[in-house]
C-alpha cells in the first residue's frame, strides 16, 4: 500500500522495514528506543517467523531492531533487546480476506502489565488524550510505590514526579496510544513528602487544588 493511502486512514498501518509482511497499527519505544509495544497484523506464518526471529541471533537472521516506516517514509528505529522480558498475545482475526486469514499479535514489556515493586519502576500505555489519564497515573504511582500515599494528595504529587522526571511520558507512540514510564527515586521522595508535609502542602484534608497539568 503506497505511503499516501497510508496517511489517509483513520488509523494507518505501518511497515516494517526488515519484515514486509507486517503491518503495524500502533507502536511505543522508550527514550533509548527500547520496545514497550507493538501491535501487529499479519498471516499466522509471518507472525510466527517474525517471533522467531526475535529469538535468534543476528548471524542466524534473528532481529535485535527494526524499523517502522511511516506514512511520510520516515525509519523509525526500534530495539527488541532481551525478547525474554516481552510478552505477547496472539489472536487470529478477519478469517475471510483477500490476503486469507490475519492474525493479531501484541507483544509489550511486562511491566505494561505489573509494576517492577522491587525496583520502584512501572508501565503504562493508555489511550491517547484519554480523560481517565491522571486517574491511572496515580493509580499506578500508589500500586508501585512502597511509601504510604493518600489520595488527597494525587495532584501535588504528581506535579513532584513530573518536575523531577520520576513520571515522563515515552517519546515514540504511533497509533492511538500513548505510554508513561514511573521510575520512582524512593529515597528523594521519602524526602519530598517529608518536607510537603512539614509545611501543611500534604495532609489527609488536602482538597483537590485545580488540574494541572500532566505533561509538557
Amino acid at each position: 500500500m503506497p505511503a499516501s493511502s497510508l496517511s489517509s486512514l483513520p488509523n494507518p498501518l505501518y511497515r516494517i522495514d526488515e519484515c514486509p509482511d507486517l503491518m503495524a497499527d500502533a507502536c511505543v519505544a522508550d527514550e533509548d528506543d527500547s520496545l514497550v509495544f507493538l501491535s501487529l497484523w499479519a498471516r499466522d506464518t509471518a507472525v510466527q517467523e517474525f517471533l522467531a526471529r526475535l529469538t535468534l541471533a543476528r548471524e542466524e537472521q534473528g532481529l535485535d531492531r527494526f524499523h517502522v516506516v511511516t506514512a511520510e517514509g520516515g525509519s523509525l528505529p526500534v530495539s527488541v533487546g532481551n525478547a525474554g522480558r516481552l510478552e505477547k498475545r496472539l489472536a487470529r482475526a478477519f478469517r475471510r480476506t483477500l490476503f486469507g486469514s490475519l492474525t493479531h499479535l501484541w507483544l509489550f514489556d511486562a511491566r505494561c502489565l505489573r509494576p517492577d515493586k522491587a525496583n520502584a519502576s512501572a508501565l503504562l500505555l493508555l489511550a491517547r488524550e484519554a480523560s481517565y489519564r491522571r486517574d491511572r497515573l496515580w493509580a499506578l504511582t500508589r500500586d508501585t510505590c512502597p511509601l504510604p500515599l493518600l489520595d488527597p494528595w494525587r495532584d501535588p504529587v504528581l506535579e513532584r514526579l513530573w518536575s523531577r522526571r520520576m513520571l515522563t511520558e515515552l517519546p515514540l507512540a504511533l497509533g492511538s496510544l500513548e505510554g508513561f514510564r514511573l521510575a520512582l527515586d524512593v529515597p528523594a521522595l521519602t524526602r519530598t513528602l517529608g518536607e510537603l508535609i512539614r509545611a501543611n502542602a500534604l495532609t489527609a484534608g488536602t482538597p483537590t487544588p485545580e488540574p494541572l497539568r500532566l505533561a509538557a
